[in-house]
């Protein structure tokens, strides 16, 4: 960081708490960031508007909801982001030249309508995977290539030629966004990788039990799959223990599933926990089965708390870490062949201890705020990283 950074504004569509990647990522910022006396940094979102219309304006979502998915998808982002262009345009109407930080691309937006001029440079993040459009449907709430997923996708179309820098997650978001938008390619870039502060507390005393998983309860997560895998452990003989932190609409039926193939006495839902880093250290391995990430901030938590990673060998999840050191990598298509790559690495301890080691020195080396957040402000405030 130079001696008088430019003043940096991170624009962002959802609360500052919350437990997307995007809220932890804005928060690992902000929180590497308080550590520096000359950081000039504040955080604009559609709550910081203020004004009581917003209550009424969200409320509408719950309205819409029952009669279509499509049109709540719409009015969540039309709502959200004009109340952040309002406070965008009051937060940069009394500042100069500055970042603006926008978390997607109608936070983009918003920042390009409500700059007052090319000295507010704007940076976009690419935390989505591949377009929102993607993300949307992978969750059901829009049909692909429907009306509203080529909607979304114009507006990516239109907005990120125009922003003046890029901050990709992975190198695999950036393949995947310049896949079907080549015009991004031309865009000033830089591949950073997502980053959390170090755990300070020591490890735990206490065992939880085997295996892991941190994620919203949601199908792009493929918990269910995990299920199986743990049956799959417990007819060859290793019934296995798995904690799943976590809530979202899938709970119900994770549990009727636990129920039906035997787990009840091995599955646990733990629910949603803002401590859930303490409790880690406390298992023996992390296990991942989400087909579709452009990163990962549970799998880089996981390796901080010293703990071997298992998860398919797709995507960005390939540039975190490697089959056979920190980790293995394991199909998604294939229960029983993935129990025994999980056996063969919990029932093998010095084999497991080797991997948490390596699992921890990665972290240390490639994910560790004190590590990568510089590069990140620097790309930020001075264009390179």
């Amino acid at each position: 960081m130079s001696d008088q950074p430019l003043p940096l504004v991170i624009s962002s569509m959802l609360r500052a708490h919350g437990v997307t990647g995007v809220q932890t990522h804005v928060r690992q910022l902000l929180g590497y960031l308080a550590g520096d006396p000359g950081a000039d940094v504040e955080l604009v979102t559609p709550f910081s508007w203020g004004r009581p219309l917003y209550l009424p304006v969200y409320a509408m979502r719950h309205a819409i909801d029952p009669v279509s998915g499509a049109a709540v998808v719409l009015w969540y982002r039309h709502g959200h982001e004009a109340f952040l262009r309002a406070a965008l345009r009051r937060q940069l109407a009394s500042r100069g030249d500055c970042v603006i930080y926008a978390q997607d691309p109608p936070a983009a937006r918003a920042a390009l309508a409500a700059r007052r001029n090319r000295g507010q440079q704007v940076v976009l993040a690419v935390h989505f995977r591949t377009s929102q459009a993607d993300e949307w449907a992978d969750k059901g709430a829009i049909p692909r290539n429907g009306q509203v997923f080529r909607h979304i996708r114009q507006v990516e179309r239109t907005v990120i030629p125009q922003v003046d820098r890029i901050v990709y997650v992975s190198q695999w978001a950036q393949e995947a966004l310049t896949s079907w938008l080549p015009e991004s390619a031309a865009v000033p870039s830089a591949v950073i990788g997502n980053f959390v502060a170090p755990r300070n507390a020591a490890p735990a005393a206490k065992r939880h039990g085997d295996l892991v998983t941190v994620g919203n309860l949601e199908p792009v997560k493929n918990h269910r799959f995990l299920l199986h895998v743990l049956a799959a452990a417990k007819q060859a003989g290793h019934p296995l223990t798995l904690d799943i932190f976590g809530e979202g609409p899938q709970r119900g039926e994770l549990q009727r599933l636990a129920d039906d193939l035997g787990l009840a006495e091995q599955v646990r839902l733990r629910g949603f926990r803002r401590d859930v880093r303490d409790f880690l250290p406390g298992y023996r391995a992390y296990v991942h089965a989400s087909y579709s990430e452009s990163s990962s901030l549970a799998i880089m938590e996981a390796m901080d708390a010293s703990l071997p990673v298992i998860a398919a060998g797709i995507g960005p999840l390939t540039e975190l870490f490697d089959d056979g050191v920190e980790g293995r990598c394991w199909p998604l298509n294939d229960p029983v062949q993935a129990a025994a790559i999980l056996i063969d690495l919990v029932g093998y301890e010095p084999g497991r201890l080797k991997a948490a080691r390596a699992a921890r020195e990665r972290f240390c080396r490639d994910y560790d705020a004190n590590v990568v957040a510089p590069r990140l402000t620097s790309f930020l405030l001075n264009g390179t990283a």
